[in-house]
């Protein structure tokens, strides 16, 4: 009974020119986004590695020279892009691809694609994640919206109470006549995502790769479940299979359209974060609060009777070390402390609308998928922040060798001192490991929790579906 339930139902959906056409559309642009991210995603990782080699054979030939100018001389770090960044971009075209590492300062991200993307480009650059979450629920309404109310408006519905089908078989069936239908779309669109994955990532990377995107299609189907779930509740309660169609489309317009603009706008107001000339503006006047490794004043004085009891000695002059190179790393670090206040102070802002966003997911499960999704991606806030980290911490490495070395192998007040080239190759290569996925997911554990609810309540919906109401 139920296989037949479910191929009525698949051939009645399959048969439907509505149906047909938006699965048409919605595979064809699901494939195109498919191909042109995984295009992207290819081109842009090629530039990135281009560019590295570039800024590194730049450090390595840049010459003898002063160990504190190859400080400000600096070097770009380029955040890589993890491979399943080509189904979801997560935040990147808002936060940027590269940070320029130098002495004194901790810069902001540059680069930023959104930035430069005119309202109607950023309208069209549709991913894979984007048509996921907005245009298959649509599909999923046009495929199911008439399960229930148009066999009412038939009577083909107290047609089959009275032949003794329980409500409970008749539900299943609709539910695997909908997923077959939509199998149709979903499932080449999912064999042509992981042809696009095989041949991005191959060998080693994809097999790390396979867990992210096998959890990412569960968060996906679960998604699907849901929607699936709430346009059979609504299509078993409505009197007509017009109503029903109306208030699926106010429900998917209002959670997928609106609520993602209004539950951003409640974030930045419940945590608002400064314009990026007030937070330039606060970083300045905290520096201002110290040493900053040039200027004389009391830290430096302070700083400079430790080091000649250090080295039992009375003047500067007669110091074995370069005592400007010793207070220029004082003020590194002065720096470092203040950039690790604003910064973190900043980013914690970031997560408290994180967590508000999620949050707002308990009346639109379209949040949580998101941010689960970017979360899984590697393309959320949290993963940004960690190559930012990462990114810091290498640049304060490499500006304590230069001023270290300068220290070491040069006097105070003499500045014509010039390192080899051997030092500059001393240093690393920038190198940055993305968060394992568990740590990744920790980040997103309010959405995740959220998403769990959704799953609850559409599983309840559908049980309580067995008491169907046929007249």
């Amino acid at each position: 009974m139920l296989a037949v339930i479910a191929r009525k139902e698949f051939l009645e959906m399959t048969r439907d020119g509505r149906f047909r056409w938006a699965a048409v559309v919605t595979g064809l642009l699901l494939a195109a986004a498919l191909t042109a991210g995984a295009v992207s995603w290819r081109a842009q990782r090629a530039l990135q590695a281009q560019a590295a080699g570039q800024m590194r054979e730049f450090w390595l030939n840049q010459g003898p020279k002063n160990p504190h100018s190859a400080a400000h001389y600096g070097l770009w770090a380029f955040k890589p892009k993890l491979t399943l960044a080509y189904l979801d971009q997560g935040v990147d075209p808002y936060t940027g691809v590269a940070a320029w590492l130098e002495a004194h300062k901790q810069n902001e991200f540059r680069f930023r694609p959104a930035a430069d993307a005119s309202a109607v480009q950023r309208l069209g650059d549709w991913t894979a994640a984007g048509i996921l979450q907005v245009l298959v629920p649509l599909l999923i309404i046009v495929a199911g919206f008439g399960a229930f109310a148009t066999e009412r408006e038939q009577g083909t519905l107290r047609q089959l109470a009275s032949l003794g089908v329980p409500a409970r078989a008749l539900v299943r069936g609709k539910v695997l006549g909908v997923g077959g239908a939509l199998g149709l779309v979903l499932g080449p669109a999912a064999v042509l995502g992981a042809i696009t994955l095989a041949r991005a990532a191959g060998g080693p990377a994809l097999v790390a790769d396979l867990p992210r995107l096998a959890l990412l299609a569960a968060v996906y189907l679960g998604y699907f479940l849901v929607v699936a779930a709430a346009t059979l509740a609504v299509s078993a309660r409505a009197r007509t299979a017009r109503a029903a169609l109306v208030v699926l489309l106010l429900g998917w317009a209002s959670t997928t359209l609106v609520m993602p603009r209004l539950a951003a706008g409640l974030a930045r107001r419940a945590h608002p974060t400064p314009s990026a000339f007030a937070f330039a503006q606060a970083v300045s006047a905290d520096l201002t609060g110290g040493v900053d490794g040039h200027s004389p004043g009391e830290d430096i004085e302070r700083l400079k009777a430790e080091t000649l009891r250090k080295y039992d000695v009375a003047t500067v002059e007669a110091l074995p070390v370069n005592f400007d190179a010793i207070a220029m790393q004082r003020g590194e670090e002065h720096g470092n402390a203040v950039f690790d206040r604003q910064f973190g102070r900043l980013h914690d802002t970031y997560r408290a609308q994180a967590r508000v966003h999620a949050l707002a997911g308990l009346v639109a499960p379209v949040l949580p998928v998101r941010a689960l999704s970017m979360a899984i991606a590697g393309t959320d806030v949290e993963q940004h922040r960690a190559f930012a980290t990462a990114a810091e911490r290498y640049r304060r490495m490499l500006v304590k060798a230069m001023n270290e070395n300068m220290a070491a192998n040069s006097r105070t007040g003499d500045f014509s001192y010039r390192a080899p080239p051997a030092l500059w190759a001393s240093i690393p290569s920038f190198a940055y490991e993305a968060p394992p996925l568990g740590e990744a997911l920790a980040g997103a554990g309010t959405a995740f929790a959220v998403f769990t609810a959704w799953l609850v309540a559409a599983g309840l919906g559908l049980a309580a579906l067995r008491r169907l109401d046929v007249a």
